[in-house]
């Protein structure tokens, strides 16, 4: 009986302790995603963000290349909506591990794209027929943040 207590409490320890060193999850994370007001895959990625426990507010707008300019993305490497979570930039049908990543590791960076409308990336149709290439976005000239 007295090791059973020492094991259950043991485990609470150990579990308590995973639970506070691991952050804040996306669960609580709120995204602003603008997107043309035609586009039937941006909403497919909103919903993907929510399926993966984000919550979403979709914006429509005209504006999507001046607003991702103004965020700092070179025209070719722009995605086809514009997402703000935190203090960060989420340009393009970025997959969730890679937005976990970001908001995990907190980068000074100004956010993360995948340029253009690669089938079978999040919310797209198709299958994936290349690895995604996710640049940061920085500045200057794009860098390779992740590839998945």
């Amino acid at each position: 009986m007295r090791k059973t207590i020492i094991a259950v409490a043991a485990a609470a320890a150990i579990g308590g302790t995973t639970y506070l060193m691991a952050g804040p999850t996306a669960a609580a994370e709120e995204v602003t995603l603008y997107k043309n007001p035609q586009c039937g895959c941006c909403e497919n990625y909103a919903d993907y963000l929510r399926d993966n426990g984000f919550t979403v507010t979709v914006k429509p707008t005209h504006e999507l290349v001046p607003m991702s300019r103004e965020a700092g993305i070179a025209d070719d490497f722009q995605g086809c909506h514009l997402a703000f979570i935190n203090d960060y930039v989420v340009s393009g049908h970025v997959p969730v591990d890679t937005v976990n990543r970001l908001l995990t590791e907190r980068p000074n960076i100004r956010g993360v794209t995948l340029p253009g409308m690669p089938m079978g990336s999040p919310g797209m149709s198709g299958a994936k027929t290349e690895p995604f290439t996710v640049y940061e976005i920085s500045g200057g000239r794009p860098k390779v943040y992740a590839v998945e």
